[in-house]
């Protein structure tokens, strides 16, 4: 008995030492590798194939994938898997058994990534350079590190030439994205205003897919102001639009607008005002003219100004400022509303029903009972349940909560990541194809004026 307790106590002081012989032993003999199908490099928005080869039968092993932004913020995901019968795990058909998600989610790695600085959004300005993503499979026991494989995600294809605009191009700033070839090709505006800056992404994968596209800045990117001004100038757009239908790439006369958040009122006010525009995709804004006056010559749009005490806390001591935008039209207030009915554009609403950020579901169902009561029928009002504010391109990461710019305090801005990017998916289907549809007979009429 006593030898028994002896051998007991030996064994259990020496078990880390022989665990960690055994799996040297083992995890040398293995010729473990990370597979990155078809091939690691592909463009941000497409997906990848992922699998493990060289594991143990049913051996568990787990996937870690790790970016960092253009502003140093980490972002990172994980998920336990099991290999097969083979040695294998194919995120295409294994399920995940824990981590940042569960289940079957081939790009899981890629959209449930998150920061390890809270309430940070993806940042990447630089569209010139790859954003690089490392892969990682490790031992579930130990964490040894036994694979590892970075994929590249582009941003342009080969031949798109992107062409900043400045001092020679009057008062707009922006980028420019020509496609490869002659064309023409359907022109966009791109529109990202609040926050300042420019944003690149999505407007560079959107002219990969054969669209002229003009990422237009307002505030905070070269001369422009650092911070949004006193008032909103629409002639401002109206020059932008007027520069890229002059683009001899563009194939016109009509061109699409692309916006969201605030600039999604400002996309239906270029749409009810200016001339030229026959395909306006609104994600997530306002039916009325918010924050600041909107000056177009010699008209005024007063703004819907937030009602600050309608700001709450959530739980977690963030705030909510959905409501803070009155959703009731009053006499007061409807000389905000911009008048849609006047456009000849087609509309495409897009509602994430779990915007925090703002009412958008109410605005879009107003915006769409002002057109019917004028008897148009030219939009179309797409809905994404337990989606959130920033629908953006497929893959990136969900962003919950952030700093707002106008609040200038963290606030949650909705939806769950997976439902959130299951979302984006959509979209992004839908908004080329929207664009090609109703800038279609442009083709037609540039064709036949050739003849």
């Amino acid at each position: 008995m006593l030898a028994q307790l002896v051998y007991q106590e030996f064994l259990s002081k020496t078990k880390p030492w022989f665990l960690w012989l055994y799996t040297s032993l083992r995890s040398n003999s293995q010729q473990v590798r990370v597979r990155l199908l078809p091939n690691p490099r592909c463009f941000f928005d497409e997906p990848v194939h992922v699998k493990v080869d060289g594991l143990y039968p049913h051996q568990k092993v787990e996937l870690r994938s790790k970016l960092r932004d253009d502003k140093g913020i980490i972002f990172k995901a994980s998920a336990l898997y099991s290999a097969d019968s083979t040695g294998q795990v194919d995120l295409c058909l294994s399920p995940s058994l824990g981590g940042s998600y569960t289940g079957v989610e081939p790009m899981g790695l890629f959209w449930a990534m998150t920061p390890e600085t809270p309430h940070r959004k993806l940042l990447k300005k630089n569209v010139l350079s790859s954003m690089m993503v490392d892969i990682d499979a490790l031992h579930e026991d130990t964490g040894e590190i036994l694979a590892t494989q970075t994929i590249e995600r582009q941003f342009m294809t080969e031949g798109l030439r992107r062409i900043p605009l400045g001092m020679n191009n009057g008062r707009i700033r922006g980028t420019l994205f020509l496609p490869p070839g002659p064309g023409p090709f359907p022109g966009v505006l791109d529109m990202y205003i609040l926050g300042g800056g420019v944003s690149e992404v999505r407007a560079s994968l959107l002219a990969n897919k054969g669209f002229v596209v003009l990422a237009l800045g307002y505030s905070g990117f070269q001369d422009l102001p650092k911070t949004l001004p006193k008032y909103f100038d629409l002639e401002y757009f109206e020059e932008a639009i007027t520069f890229l239908r002059r683009q001899p790439q563009v194939q016109g006369p009509g061109i699409g607008i692309l916006s969201i958040s605030k600039s999604g009122d400002l996309a239906l006010s270029m749409a009810s005002f200016l001339s030229g525009i026959s395909a306006t995709v609104w994600i997530n804004g306002c039916n009325a003219n918010v924050m600041t006056p909107l000056h177009y010559k010699d008209l005024v749009i007063p703004p819907l100004v937030p009602i600050l005490e309608n700001i709450t806390l959530t739980p977690s001591g963030l705030l909510d400022v959905r409501d803070t935008v009155p959703d009731q039209i009053t006499e007061r207030t409807r000389g905000s509303v911009i008048p849609i009915e006047r456009s000849g554009s087609r509309f495409l609403f897009v509602v994430s029903e779990d915007d925090r950020n703002w009412n958008s579901c109410l605005f879009a169902q107003q915006a769409a009972a002002q057109l019917r009561h004028h008897g148009k029928d030219n939009f179309e009002v797409v809905t994404y349940p337990r989606a959130g504010h920033f629908l953006e391109v497929p893959y990136m990461p969900h962003c919950p909560s952030g700093v707002h710019s106008a609040v200038g305090k963290v606030v949650v801005f909705g939806g769950e990541a997976k439902a959130h990017h299951e979302a984006q998916l959509d979209l992004w289907r839908r908004v080329p194809e929207f664009f090609r549809t109703h800038l279609k007979h442009n083709s037609n009429t540039v064709q036949k004026a050739r003849l």
